[in-house]
């Protein structure tokens, strides 16, 4: 039985590096399998896409989320939500506990930004109730974010009974900071780096973090630990830093 859990969110960015001349899933997986994470929130993952495959040799002949998982997380689950020609991505939810029920939800707001929220239960040897994690991708108008916000509290409220331990974790591109008022505050979650250090983490763009665009909520639990990983190599392979935390049941 554990009660701590280590957790991160990244946007892998497909897999490209930024102006997607080079392939870079490879060292994806390598830096990310570093941070050793129990639970892994992932966006913009790559399902499938056939131009790129021919386009690149080294393009893995598994989707992006089982590449990455392989070996390392035993079970995982992943949203499609952007569907094009020869290709989907999505968001994706890697575990080393079982994932007993999983459901992804679409939250778009109009066809030429696709949202989703990926919603799933664990069961962790020893905890009576379910750990459910969702994982989500957020809007970039206010407008939009807000009206995506309010679909997942109403899932969360709905379906995540409060004495069950919740995870909410991603790319909420809330440039604002509203998401406190709008979905931690009525849920009673905290957001690990503004619980630590006053603050969410500045996460955008990798080379330079400004803007706090990545978070991790968490109710029932503790943070014990929470962590940027940006600069070297992390600006090579995505635009976004990725963010880890550890916690602790209460």
């Amino acid at each position: 039985m554990t009660d701590t859990l280590h957790i991160a969110t990244y946007n892998i960015h497909k897999g490209l590096s930024f102006f997607k001349r080079r392939l870079v899933i490879h060292d994806v997986r390598h830096h990310l399998r570093l941070l050793n994470a129990d639970l892994m929130f992932l966006q913009e993952v790559q399902g499938g896409h056939e131009h790129h495959a021919r386009r690149f040799v080294d393009w893995p002949v598994q989707s992006q989320y089982e590449f990455i998982a392989d070996s390392v997380w035993t079970d995982f689950a992943y949203g499609r939500n952007a569907v094009y020609d020869g290709g989907h991505h999505g968001n994706a939810i890697l575990s080393r506990y079982p994932i007993v029920r999983w459901d992804n939800e679409d939250i778009s707001e109009h066809r030429f930004e696709s949202r989703g929220l990926l919603h799933c239960e664990m069961q962790v040897p020893g905890w009576e109730a379910t750990l459910h994690c969702v994982c989500v991708h957020l809007a970039l108008t206010a407008r939009h974010r807000s009206r995506q916000m309010r679909v997942v509290r109403q899932r969360i409220e709905r379906l995540v009974p409060e004495n069950s331990p919740l995870i909410v974790a991603g790319d909420f591109n809330d440039w604002a900071r509203h998401a406190h008022e709008e979905l931690a505050r009525p849920l009673g979650m905290r957001e690990a780096f503004e619980h630590t250090y006053g603050r969410p983490a500045r996460s955008f763009p990798a080379a330079l973090p400004v803007f706090q665009l990545d978070r991790i909520y968490v109710r029932g639990f503790n943070v014990k630990q929470a962590r940027v990983h940006h600069g070297h190599p992390w600006t090579r392979i995505s635009d976004h830093a990725a963010l880890s935390a550890t916690i602790v049941r209460i």
